[in-house]
C-alpha cells in the first residue's frame, strides 16, 4: 500500500491561490496533482487530522476538501482503512493520442525514416541467431562492438567489454541505481530534471539532492555545496541538451563535476538520450572523457524510434561485471531483433542525426514565433538542441493551465513533474517535436485555455527547495 506523508504532501500542495474557500481551493490542487501524475491512481492520503496539522488549517478545512473530491469522484474512501486517491473522469475531447488531441506529454517524434530499412536488414541477419538460446545478458557481441565504436569515434577510446545493452535508457537507470544504491543513500540529481529518473531513484529509497540547473546552465557552486554537505553517493545528471531546460554542459563545467565527483567518491551517471539531437551546437565531447570512472547511459528512442526499447550502459569493466550479476534477477537480456536492428541503425547514424536536426529546427522556429505571438510576456530561452522549451508562464498556474489544455485538445505536463515536491509551478515544459502547424494550433489552444487558469500573483513555495 503506498501512503504519501503529510508533509511531503504538503510540500507537493504548495501556497494556494486565495481567491476563494480555503477547503474549496485545497481540494482543486490536490485534484491537479491526482491529473497531472503526481499523486498516483490508489495512493493514500494522510487522515484528515494529520495533514490539518501540517498545513496548518483546521481539520474542518480538510474534512471539506476530502467531502468535496469524493462528491467528484477523485477520492475514495474506507472506514477503517483511510481515503485513496482515484484518477478524475478524462476531460472534455478524446484522450491523448486519440484523435482530435496533440499529445505533447512525451517529446518524441515518430520513426525516423531509416528505420523500417533498418528492421528488414535485421530479419534478414536473424538466422544465424536462431540456432543459438538468444540469451545474451550483456548484449549480442555485434551491437556492443557498434556502441563501443561510437563512443571511440567521439573521443573516448571503449572496449565492447565495457559495453551493456539494455531494454532501453530507462531499464538502465533502474538497474544501475539497484546495483549501485542502498536505502538511504544520497543521491544527487539535477532539478528540474527528467522525472521517471526521480522516480526511480525514489524507489530505490535514495534521498534526493537538488543540483540546481535553468537555461543559462548548471549552477556548480550549488553543486560543490551540495556535494561538500552530503557526498552522494551517485549523481544523475543530463549534460547534453538536458530535459527539461535544454541547457548543455559546456567542456570546462564537465571537467569541474568530474573532479567534484572523484573528491567525494560519487559515481556520475550521464543520460545521454539526446545528446546526438543538436541543432546548433556542435559536437562536445561526452562527460567520460573527464570521467573516466563515470557510468554513460544512451540509446536510441530519441534519434530513431520510441517504439524500438534498446538502450546501452558505457562503464569500467569492473562496473558491467557488477551491472550484469544484479540484472539475472531482473531479466536474462535485450530482445534479439531488436539488437540488430539498433546495429544497423548504428551504421546510418549521420543520416539520423541530419535528418532529426533539420524536423527539430523546424519545429523549434514553429514554436518560437507562436510563443512570440500569443505570449509576448512568458520568458523562455531558445535552447541548440533537444527537443522541449522550458518556458516561465508566471503568473500563470502550470498545473490548471495544463487541465485546461486538455480540454481544449492539447495534452502537456506541468512544471512541478520536473521538479521535488512542488516546484516548478510557474514552468512550463513545451516540446517541439510535433510539425509546426500542429505546434502553432496547440500554442493558439494554449492562449485559449489560459483564460481559464490561475492568473494570481507569484507566491513563495511552502518550503524552499
Amino acid at each position: 500500500m503506498v501512503t504519501v506523508t503529510s508533509q511531503r504532501l504538503g510540500r507537493m500542495l504548495g501556497p494556494l491561490p486565495g481567491h476563494g474557500p480555503l477547503y474549496s481551493e485545497l481540494a482543486e490542487r490536490l485534484r491537479l496533482l491526482a491529473v497531472d501524475g503526481r499523486l498516483p491512481d490508489g495512493v493514500r492520503l494522510p487522515a484528515e487530522r494529520e495533514l490539518a496539522a501540517a498545513l496548518g488549517m483546521s481539520r474542518t478545512t480538510v474534512a471539506g476538501a476530502y467531502a468535496l473530491l469524493r462528491e467528484l469522484g477523485c477520492l475514495k474512501s474506507v472506514r477503517g482503512s483511510g481515503s485513496y486517491v482515484v484518477l478524475p473522469d478524462r476531460p472534455a475531447g478524446a484522450a491523448p493520442d486519440e484523435a482530435g488531441v496533440l499529445d505533447l506529454t512525451k517529446a518524441a517524434m515518430p520513426a525516423a525514416s531509416p528505420v523500417k530499412d533498418c528492421i528488414r536488414r535485421a530479419a534478414d541477419a536473424l538466422g544465424p541467431e536462431l540456432g543459438r538460446s538468444g540469451y545474451e545478458v550483456i548484449g549480442l557481441p555485434r551491437l556492443r562492438v557498434a556502441v563501443a565504436d561510437h563512443y571511440t569515434a567521439r573521443g573516448v577510446p571503449t572496449d565492447p567489454d565495457q559495453i551493456m545493452v539494455t531494454t532501453g535508457v530507462q531499464h538502465g537507470i533502474a538497474l544501475v541505481a539497484r546495483t549501485l544504491l542502498s536505502p538511504g543513500d544520497r543521491a544527487a540529481v539535477e532539478q528540474p530534471t527528467y522525472p521517471h529518473a526521480m522516480d526511480t531513484l525514489q524507489a530505490a529509497r535514495a534521498r534526493l539532492v537538488a543540483l540546481p540547473v535553468t537555461p543559462a546552465g548548471w549552477d556548480l557552486e550549488a553543486a560543490a555545496a551540495a556535494f561538500r554537505a552530503t557526498s552522494p553517493a551517485l549523481a544523475y545528471t543530463m549534460p547534453d541538451f538536458h530535459n527539461p531546460t535544454g541547457a548543455s554542459l559546456d567542456p570546462a563545467g564537465r571537467e569541474r563535476l568530474a573532479r567534484l565527483a572523484e573528491r567525494h567518491r560519487t559515481v556520475l551517471v550521464a543520460d545521454e538520450t539526446t545528446a546526438l539531437l543538436d541543432i546548433s551546437r556542435g559536437p562536445l565531447p561526452p562527460l567520460a572523457a573527464f570521467a573516466p570512472g563515470s557510468v554513460t547511459l544512451g540509446g536510441l528512442a530519441k534519434l530513431a524510434w520510441g517504439g524500438l526499447r534498446v538502450g546501452w550502459i558505457r562503464a569500467p569493466r569492473a562496473m558491467v561485471a557488477r551491472l550484469a550479476q544484479a540484472r539475472t534477477s531482473l531479466d536474462l537480456g535485450t530482445p534479439v531483433l531488436e539488437q540488430l536492428v539498433a546495429a544497423e541503425l548504428l551504421e546510418c547514424q549521420d543520416v539520423l542525426v541530419a535528418e532529426r536536426r533539420h524536423r527539430l529546427g523546424e519545429g523549434l522556429a514553429a514554436l518560437a514565433g507562436a510563443l512570440s505571438e500569443h505570449f509576448p510576456d512568458w520568458t523562455w530561452t531558445a535552447p541548440q538542441g533537444g527537443m522541449s522549451v522550458w518556458a516561465d508562464c508566471t503568473p500563470l498556474s502550470s498545473s490548471q493551465l495544463v487541465v485546461a489544455a486538455r480540454a481544449r485538445g492539447v495534452a502537456l505536463t506541468a512544471g512541478p513533474r520536473f521538479g521535488m515536491d512542488g516546484a516548478f509551478e510557474h514552468r512550463l515544459r513545451l516540446p517541439f517535436t510535433a510539425s509546426p502547424q500542429e505546434l502553432r494550433q496547440a500554442v493558439a489552444a494554449l492562449r485559449d485555455a489560459a483564460s481559464d487558469a490561475y492568473a494570481g500573483p507569484s507566491r513563495p513555495p511552502l518550503v524552499a527547495v
